[in-house]
């Protein structure tokens, strides 16, 4: 079951809004073959995970599908989805799974149970205080828990129907609601096409990142075009000669908000813009 990504939690009662961890989705399975986990693609990644699984033992249940996300946290104690590959191979003794749903349980499919009953067995099973834990509900209405989170510094929130039934692939019963972040980045090239938003085409460290939508009025606006006029007739950057933009020289850095947590620009808007010195 995917979350459909939304600009707005959810609002009003019968939601259940959790923390959006930043990690990789993982089944948790017990049946007659043993404890095994798989990744999202349905590799079975049991022996790079086998911390987990020996912690699974702990788990008093003949059978069960557990679905959850494996995450390794960094010092302020949040899911550092950058260092997770690494602890994979090198200190697998220091990842977390995050329990948030039950698919199966003692040969009883719960599918088509809804999610609040799925998670009240499910918080029952998991034993406290080990590397197996249950992905605990935030009290609080979206709006606040979603504004909570950003402060807090994580990812984003995901906001589930507490009534909603399990059923794979995407659904508007899941929402992830991402967090957005500031950061500036070079400017490398403008898109001004009719009938369509004006763009800046950013780049981090030599690394294209994507475009942000300028939304600025019409006075910031021709004071942006300006600057890029008098740095345009650079050459596209390598393995952008298709885009229809007008490249820049370097020294003209903006301000951009875009989407936390993803590799290149999401949802990003041009929020200021300087001459470097």
């Amino acid at each position: 079951m995917e979350p459909e990504l939304v600009e707005q939690p959810p609002k009003g009662d019968g939601w259940s809004h959790e923390v959006k961890f930043d990690g990789y989705r993982t089944q948790l399975i017990k049946d007659a073959d043993g404890i095994r986990l798989y990744t999202k693609t349905g590799i079975d990644w049991t022996a790079k995970y086998r911390p987990l699984a020996a912690q699974a033992k702990s788990i008093e249940a003949e059978s069960f599908i557990i679905e959850g996300e494996t995450i390794v946290t960094n010092e302020a104690g949040l899911s550092d989805f950058h260092a997770l590959r690494s602890a994979i191979a090198r200190r697998p003794q220091d990842l977390y799974l995050v329990a948030f749903d039950l698919l199966h349980l003692n040969g009883h499919d719960l599918r088509d149970m809804v999610l609040k009953d799925r998670l009240e067995i499910l918080q029952a099973l998991i034993p406290a205080g080990g590397h197996i834990q249950f992905s605990e509900a935030l009290p609080g209405d979206g709006a606040a828990v979603y504004y909570l989170a950003c402060e807090a510094g994580l990812e984003g929130i995901v906001s589930k129907r507490l009534d909603s039934v399990y059923r794979s692939g995407n659904t508007m019963n899941w929402r992830k609601i991402k967090c957005y972040v500031e950061r500036e980045m070079d400017i490398i090239g403008v898109k001004r096409e009719t009938g369509k938003p004006a763009m800046v085409l950013m780049a981090e460290n030599g690394r294209y990142m994507g475009g942000a939508f300028v939304t600025f009025k019409a006075d910031k606006r021709q004071e942006l075009w300006a600057m890029a006029q008098e740095k345009g007739g650079a050459l596209p950057p390598k393995g952008l000669a298709k885009e229809k933009a007008e490249w820049l020289k370097p020294g003209l850095v903006g301000q951009v908000k875009f989407l936390k947590g993803e590799d290149k620009l999401r949802h990003a808007s041009l929020k200021n813009f300087r001459e470097e010195k």
